[in-house]
């Protein structure tokens, strides 16, 4: 509030200069200058509104009628560092219960976490034996390779049909991932490496994660809605994310200006679509070079996005934004962001924390909205259905649609 009215009084020439120097002062104090910024929001932190009745855990909802839950694509299992050499991780996503092992030469594998033999649970106790995972149960042991049972502690002969689904992974960029098919198809496409992140010309500078109660689909259709930008990213980040006070009378002298366009890729990456992201920002009703940034959007598959920043005299970075399904309309979200070495880490710290205030903007539409099938649209809308049509591509006709409910209790 002191803020506020220290600007108000100060006027427009000085406080736009003011206003600079608090920001950097609050911006210093909450984001510190060597430790990479870390921001998790646990389940019902964020995008909702309180209901009279209902607690976050219970809410009533008409999710409509989504696509299939999980599409075809390469979906961020967890980062390459939380899985070190001899180490088992349980993994519950894509409406699937996974265990993924690294051996003691570094490869990674990901497999079905049950045994064959009486369903216990390999990452629940197993141990990385060789290029093995070994049940804690009686002593299984599975290759990563093609999960065929190699050991058997107490049968001379062990069963040509003792195996264990695995699952194809891959490490790019940090990240360990994994494979998704419906139909049990292989990878039709790779995971493109970022050469900046593995050449360590741009370092990591900290990450967000979320929780999003909607269907994938939802989240990379805001590239292609370009009208939502002015109306729910127009509004000053000094208001927050909390959709009721973005608009306070408080913030007004600053405003985010946003030019966007869409379109997917051809052959042969016709599983990619780009983006062009313009910002500027205006104080006082005058134009702040300061803030002008390019932000070029790659999508790739359904659940991968690189945000390349390019900034006059701020340098370049990255954000890769991952979208995993947990559940049919549950997602975990990360932002990590990557950026020049010569700029001081309170700059990436920043676009991350800005970054992070717009997306939960999105988040509370997201968690509260209604998936339509038909949507009504006028022509500037176009390119949401032309969104829509290319992402389709990430569906089979196998693909499981979730059963039909009239509401859904968070």
């Amino acid at each position: 509030g002191w803020c506020g009215a220290a600007l108000l009084a100060a006027g427009p020439g000085r406080g736009a200069l003011l206003f600079l120097l608090l920001l950097l002062l609050v911006v210093l104090l909450l984001l510190g200058c060597c430790r990479p910024l870390s921001l998790r929001r646990g389940p019902g932190r964020v995008g909702y509104v309180p209901c009279p009745g209902l607690s976050r855990s219970r809410r009533v909802r008409r999710p409509g009628a989504p696509p299939p839950p999980f599409p075809n694509g390469w979906y961020r299992l967890l980062d390459s560092a939380q899985l070190p050499r001899g180490a088992v991780r349980s993994l519950a996503l894509l409406g699937e219960q996974l265990a993924a092992f690294r051996t003691q030469d570094g490869q990674a594998f990901v497999v079905d976490a049950y045994c064959p033999h009486l369903g216990a649970n390999l990452a629940a106790g197993g141990r990385v034996v060789g290029n093995c995972i070994e049940c804690p149960f009686h002593g299984w042991r599975f290759r990563g390779e093609d999960g065929k049972c190699t050991s058997i502690p107490y049968a001379e002969k062990v069963p040509d049909v003792a195996r264990v689904r695995t699952w194809p992974c891959c490490e790019v960029n940090g990240m360990l991932l994994v494979w998704y098919h419906c139909e049990g198809l292989g990878p039709t496409w790779a995971v493109p490496e970022q050469r900046e992140i593995t050449t360590k010309e741009w370092v990591f500078r900290g990450q967000t994660e979320h929780l999003v109660d909607a269907h994938i689909q939802e989240i990379p259709e805001n590239a292609a809605d370009s009208a939502h930008l002015a109306f729910l990213h127009g509004p000053a980040i000094l208001g927050g994310s909390d959709l009721r006070y973005t608009r306070s009378k408080l913030w007004d002298f600053m405003k985010h200006n946003w030019k966007a366009e869409w379109w997917p890729e051809p052959e042969p990456n016709k599983h990619c679509s780009q983006m062009l992201l313009q910002h500027t920002a205006t104080f006082f009703g005058k134009h702040f070079s300061v803030m002008d940034l390019k932000v070029s959007v790659r999508q790739v598959g359904p659940g991968l996005v690189f945000l390349l920043f390019e900034h006059t005299f701020l340098g370049s970075g990255i954000i890769l934004q991952t979208v995993t399904p947990l559940e049919p309309l549950l997602q975990n979200v990360v932002h990590k962001i990557y950026y020049q070495k010569s700029i001081p880490a309170i700059i990436p710290k920043f676009i991350l924390r800005a970054e992070c205030i717009q997306f939960e903007r999105d988040i509370t539409i997201w968690n509260n909205k209604q998936y339509l099938r038909k949507p009504l649209l006028v022509r500037e809308d176009a390119s949401i259905q032309k969104h829509r049509r290319w992402y389709s591509q990430f569906y089979s006709e196998k693909s499981k649609r979730p059963p039909a409910q009239k509401d859904l209790e968070w």
